[in-house]
C-alpha cells in the first residue's frame, strides 16, 4: 500500500487537485509483507507425504548402518524385552507359518498357503519402514486371517495352530490381560468354528490346549518383566537411600573432626594468650601455638580423608580411630588445658572396629562440648567393657549460670545415631550437679548364630506368599 497517496509526502496531507500519478493512474498494488502482517499457518503435510518421508528416512538409515538400524528399531518395538526374546518370538512365528505351508504342497497351485504366509509377515516391514508401533490388533488380525486361510485347506496332521499359539503368547506378553484374553477367546472360537464347519482336524482339542498354553507363557513373560521393572525401581530407591546414609555419615565425621580440632586449638590459643598476658612466658606460648598448629594440620588431614570418601576413584585409605586411640584423644585435651580423668575397664580387644569408632567419636564430641561450653570444668571419661555390652560415660561439672540447653546441631543427634545404628542407646542431660552423656552398646558375639530367612522355613514361605500376592495385585 502506498501511504503517500492519502497523505502526500512526509510533510503533510496532499493538496486538492495535486493527486500523484501513483494514486491516480497506477493500479492498486497488493500490500507488501511487513512485520505487522500475519501469514496463514502452513498446512501440515498429509498422511501420505509423511509416510513416504518416514519410508525414505528408513531406507537411508539402512544404507548407512543396516545392522545398527535393525537393532535400534527392534529395541524400539520390544516393549522392554531383551532383543533376543523378540527375535526368538519372530523366528517361532516364521517356523510355524513355513511348516504349515509346507504341509499343504498339493495346495500350492492355488497360492493360498503363500498368501497366508505373506499376510502373516506383511505387518513386520510395514511397522519397520513406517515407524508404526506394534499393536495387539495388528498381530491378532494377521494371525487370525492367516490361520483362516490355512484351515480352508485342511490337512492332517496340521501344525498351523502353532501360529495362533505363538501370536496369542506374544499378545499376552505385551498387552493387558483383558486384551490378551479377548484374542485368546477369538483364536479358540476360530478353531472351533472351522471344526464345526468340517474344515478342522479331529485333534482340535489338542490345538486349543496348545493355544491356551501359549497364552499362559506370554503371561509369565509379562509377570517376569513387571517383576524386573519393580526390582530396578527398588534398586534405584535403595541406591538413593544408601547415598543419603553415606552423606549423613560423612557429615557426622566432618562435624566431629572439626568440632574436636577447633575446640582443642582454641584451648591452646587461650593458653598462649594467657601466658603472654600474665607471665610474659614466650616459651610456653610458643609450645601452645605449636600444639595448636599440629592439631590444625591433623584436622586438615582428617578432613581430606573424610571428604575423600566422596571420591569414587580408588585411593589409599587410613584406618579409622578406635578404642585404643581414646587415650591419645584425652592426652590432646589434657595438653590443651582441660582436666580429664580417663579410665578404661575390661577387655578392649573384644570390642569390634565399628563399636570402637563409635566410642571414639562419642568421647571426642563430648569432650569438645565440654571445652566449648564449660572450659574450666573437671571432666571424667569412663569406658567399661563387659561380656554383654560396652558403656561410655562422660561427666563434667556445670559452670555457674543458667543450665545449658541441648542444641539442635549435629552433636548429640550424631552420637545418638551412631549408638542406635549399633543397637544401643544414648542419653544426655543433667545428672545432679553435673552434666552427663551416657551410652550403652551391645557387644557383638562372634559365636552368636542368628536364624536367617533361609534357615527358617516358615519365614521363607511367608515371604514367598507375600511376594506372589503383591506381584499378582500389580499385574491386575
Amino acid at each position: 500500500m502506498d501511504l503517500t497517496s492519502a497523505h502526500g509526502r512526509r510533510g503533510g496531507p496532499a493538496r486538492a487537485g495535486s493527486a500523484t500519478p501513483a494514486a491516480s493512474d497506477a493500479p492498486a498494488q497488493p500490500e507488501a509483507d511487513g512485520p505487522g502482517t500475519s501469514q496463514p499457518p502452513a498446512e501440515p503435510p498429509g498422511a501420505l507425504p509423511l509416510a513416504l518421508s518416514r519410508f525414505g528416512r528408513r531406507i537411508v538409515d539402512l544404507i548407512h548402518d543396516p545392522a545398527g538400524t535393525m537393532r535400534r528399531r527392534v529395541e524400539e518395538m520390544s516393549y522392554g524385552y531383551p532383543m533376543s526374546v523378540v527375535v526368538t518370538a519372530d523366528i517361532a512365528v516364521m517356523i510355524a507359518a513355513i511348516a504349515a505351508a509346507a504341509l499343504r504342497t498339493h495346495y500350492f497351485a492355488t497360492g493360498v498357503p503363500f498368501l497366508a504366509v505373506v499376510l502373516l509377515f506383511a505387518c513386520y516391514p510395514v511397522m519397520f519402514f513406517f515407524d508404526l508401533p506394534p499393536k495387539p490388533v495388528v498381530f491378532g488380525l494377521s494371525a487370525l486371517t492367516a490361520q483362516a486361510l490355512f484351515l480352508l485347506q485342511p490337512v492332517s496332521p496340521d501344525c498351523s495352530s502353532l501360529v495362533l499359539t505363538v501370536m496369542v503368547g506374544m499378545i499376552a506378553a505385551i498387552a493387558p490381560k483383558r486384551v490378551s484374553a479377548f484374542w485368546l477367546a477369538a483364536a479358540i472360537a476360530e478353531m472351533l468354528l472351522f471344526y464345526a464347519l468340517g474344515y478342522g482336524d479331529r485333534q482340535v482339542q489338542i490345538y486349543v490346549v496348545g493355544i491356551v498354553l501359549g497364552w499362559m507363557v506370554g503371561l509369565m513373560l509379562q509377570f517376569q518383566r513387571q517383576s524386573l521393572d519393580q526390582e530396578r525401581e527398588n534398586q534405584e530407591i535403595r541406591a538413593v537411600q544408601a547415598a543419603d546414609d553415606e552423606r549423613r555419615r560423612i557429615a557426622r565425621e566432618v562435624h566431629d573432626v572439626i568440632a574436636h580440632s577447633l575446640s582443642v586449638t582454641l584451648l591452646h590459643l587461650t593458653a598462649a594468650r594467657h601466658s603472654l598476658e600474665t607471665d610474659r612466658d614466650v616459651d610456653e606460648a610458643i609450645d601452645a601455638l605449636g600444639d595448636a598448629e599440629r592439631l590444625g594440620r591433623q584436622a586438615m588431614a582428617d578432613i581430606r580423608h573424610t571428604v575423600g570418601l566422596l571420591d569414587q576413584r580408588p585411593s589409599a585409605t587410613t584406618p579409622e580411630p578406635g578404642l585404643d586411640d581414646v587415650a591419645d584423644l584425652v592426652a590432646d585435651f589434657v595438653g590443651a588445658g582441660l582436666p580429664v580423668n580417663y579410665t578404661l575397664a575390661g577387655d578392649a580387644g573384644s570390642v569390634s572396629a565399628s563399636t570402637g569408632l563409635a566410642l571414639y567419636r562419642i568421647s571426642q564430641e563430648s569432650l569438645s562440648n565440654i571445652a566449648k561450653h564449660a572450659p574450666g570444668a573437671d571432666a571424667t571419661l569412663e569406658i567399661t567393657v563387659t561380656h554383654a555390652e560396652v558403656s561410655v560415660r562422660v561427666r563434667n561439672t556445670l559452670p555457674a549460670g543458667p543450665a545449658p540447653r541441648t542444641g539442635r546441631g549435629m552433636g548429640i543427634n550424631g552420637m545418638r545415631q551412631r549408638t542406635t545404628a549399633l543397637g544401643g542407646s544414648l542419653t544426655a542431660g543433667r545428672a545432679g550437679a553435673d552434666w552427663q552423656v551416657s551410652a550403652r552398646i551391645p557387644v557383638e558375639r562372634p559365636d552368636a548364630c542368628r536364624v536367617t530367612g533361609l534357615e527358617d522355613p516358615l519365614a521363607l514361605v511367608q515371604e514367598a506368599i507375600t511376594a506372589l500376592t503383591r506381584k499378582r495385585q500389580e499385574g491386575m
